[in-house]
């Protein structure tokens, strides 16, 4: 096992409860390299995402969220996303097994039902083998945007014919996808735009936003560390 850290400044006690994760540069690391698309998502897959749970782990950090794919990557060409289907498929054969294996609770944000028909199935049995695990709480957002799930939490409400004097923050959040789930208190965003693109906008309001020119598949645990050590300099005040 790797050691619990290698920045000897990481203050173990003040270290965010939930780190969330926009996963940018997989294309241009993949084009600076002459490969296909494809190859960033795929080296993002199997040599990114892993060591940063992982480490995440080690630290006592209970919750990760990663934004692998959103509402408007349906807009891409159909070459990169019979591609990026492929990865999915790699991931929920490999990855999602060995987390759950290691005491991973596997979630979901977004609605996967617009994926192909086998991508949805294995999904939803990842999540129901997984439920009961509680080491660390891993969750992916796939087909996510953060407009999309707030008016499905509009639509849901509007269903169950709730009086408008009942429903509170917390009435909305539970209606949410992160239902269950407490808010970021930090938001990575890789690849150098500054920007959230519609990430978890309902539960962003109070994260510390760190975002760094490196490039997804590039994003180390040792990066990693370094975004929690600027996180631990932040005075989080919480509008208090």
């Amino acid at each position: 096992m790797a050691d619990i850290q290698t920045n000897p400044n990481l203050d173990l006690q003040k270290l965010p409860k939930h780190v969330a994760v926009i996963m940018d540069g997989n294309r241009r690391w993949a084009k600076s390299r002459g490969m296909g698309s494809t190859e960033g998502h795929r080296q993002a897959a199997l040599n990114t995402i892993e060591p940063i749970i992982e480490r995440c782990g080690e630290l006592g950090i209970k919750y990760v969220t990663f934004w692998a794919f959103s509402t408007e990557n349906w807009k891409r060409d159909e070459e990169e996303l019979k591609g990026l289907f492929d990865v999915f498929r790699l991931g929920l054969a490999s990855l999602a097994a060995r987390f759950i294996q290691k005491g991973a609770n596997l979630r979901i944000l977004g609605d996967i039902n617009r994926f192909p028909a086998d991508i949805a199935k294995k999904t939803l049995e990842m999540m129901s083998q997984s439920k009961k695990n509680d080491k660390i709480f891993v969750t992916f957002a796939l087909n996510y945007g953060g407009r999309d799930e707030i008016l499905r939490a509009v639509k849901k409400i509007v269903n169950e014919k709730l009086l408008s004097d009942s429903i509170t923050d917390e009435v909305f959040s539970l209606h949410l996808d992160t239902a269950g789930i407490p808010d970021p208190d930090l938001i990575i965003r890789t690849g150098g735009e500054q920007r959230l693109s519609g990430y978890l906008p309902w539960q962003s309001v109070y994260a510390e936003l760190y975002f760094v020119s490196t490039l997804f598949p590039d994003f180390s645990p040792v990066e990693f560390e370094k975004a929690l050590f600027w996180y631990q300099q932040r005075d989080r005040r919480l509008g208090k």
